[in-house]
């Protein structure tokens, strides 16, 4: 007996809601289950070194603070150090190197510069304060380094 066959059609449709769901499942999934792991001993703590029963404990080095002041143009108007009033960044730099030295027996390694400006201070004065306690290159091509740890006083309420 002979059947009719009905021709197949030119196309075939396939759902794709089901597999989209399933991957959202899979992603939802893997999200959830996600632990992500804190490095191991990263932890940037300072240790003191060291010492010898007999040897006393070395001071801690106050931070120095520098205090720029702004007029109503955005010029610098006044700039202490640690209270003291300062001529000039060039000024400042002779102090900080009397202050903590150069050299391999220098204390610049742990001291602190402590920056407190005015809001209103033009960023050129802050730039140049912190290229005169951090350091300087001599004529011959020789960096002079100074204070490295420089940070920024937070800002005042009014």
């Amino acid at each position: 007996m002979a059947s009719k066959r009905e021709p197949l059609p030119a196309k075939i449709a396939i759902d794709m809601t089901p597999m989209i769901d399933v991957v959202f499942q899979l992603i939802t999934f893997f999200m959830l289950t996600l632990k992500s792991v804190v490095a191991e001993g990263d932890f940037d703590i300072r240790m003191p070194l060291g010492a010898s029963a007999g040897a006393a404990p070395e001071d801690p080095i106050p931070p120095v603070r520098v205090r720029m002041t702004a007029g109503p143009d955005g010029e610098r108007t006044s700039l202490t150090m640690n209270g003291q009033p300062v001529g000039d960044f060039d000024e400042l730099r002779r102090r900080i190197i009397d202050l903590v030295g150069t050299g391999p027996g220098s204390i610049a390694d742990r001291t602190e510069v402590e920056l407190d400006c005015d809001p209103g201070l033009a960023y050129e004065n802050v730039i140049r304060a912190v290229t005169a306690v951090s350091g300087s290159v001599q004529p011959d091509g020789t960096i002079v380094e100074l204070i490295k740890k420089i940070k920024f006083a937070p800002p005042k309420s009014k």
